[in-house]
């Protein structure tokens, strides 16, 4: 590989470090906006990319999205249902279990914060062909199956201290 390539792909590294440091900023307002902590934005992160892929997640399943052991997880909903920003329901296939959801007030408190950003972002995909979109969306899912293997591999992330 040449010294180009290197320099090439360091900078790109970098330039992902400046995207996930903007995009964890946003979603820090966010959290300060609604009274919620990392951890809360990403549980309800969990359970709405759940449900966009149509999947019901239960309490169990959100805990292994945000690396949480069982008492801590039943904490976390607690405080997410208390203050109207999930509900628990049963499951319409299986009534004995019991599946999360994003309540209607969460989901438009979202909408309302993020939806400007995926707005533009949006319009600023248009000026790319659909073959450059699928290579960046290559690119993304690749990185992020990278940084998902890092991080459960890390010995830190082990330690419950979120």
């Amino acid at each position: 590989m040449s010294e180009d390539d290197v320099r090439a792909r360091q900078e790109l590294a970098l330039l992902l470090r400046r995207l996930t440091v903007e995009l964890d900023a946003v979603g820090q307002r966010f959290a300060q906006r609604h009274g919620l902590n990392r951890t809360d934005v990403r549980a309800l992160v969990a359970i709405m990319d759940a449900a966009r892929r149509g999947e019901a997640l239960t309490a169990g399943r959100l805990g292994e999205a945000v690396e949480l052991r069982s008492a801590s997880v039943t904490a976390l909903v607690d405080r997410l249902e208390r203050v109207g920003h999930l509900r628990r329901a049963r499951d319409a296939e299986d009534r004995r279990r019991v599946v999360l959801e994003m309540s209607e007030s969460a989901m438009a408190a979202g909408a309302e914060h993020f939806g400007g950003l995926a707005r533009d972002l949006t319009a600023a995909m248009e000026g790319y062909p659909p073959e450059e979109l699928a290579v960046v969306r290559r690119f993304l899912l690749e990185m992020t199956g990278v940084i998902e293997r890092h991080a459960r591999t890390d010995p830190a992330a082990d330690d419950g201290g979120r």
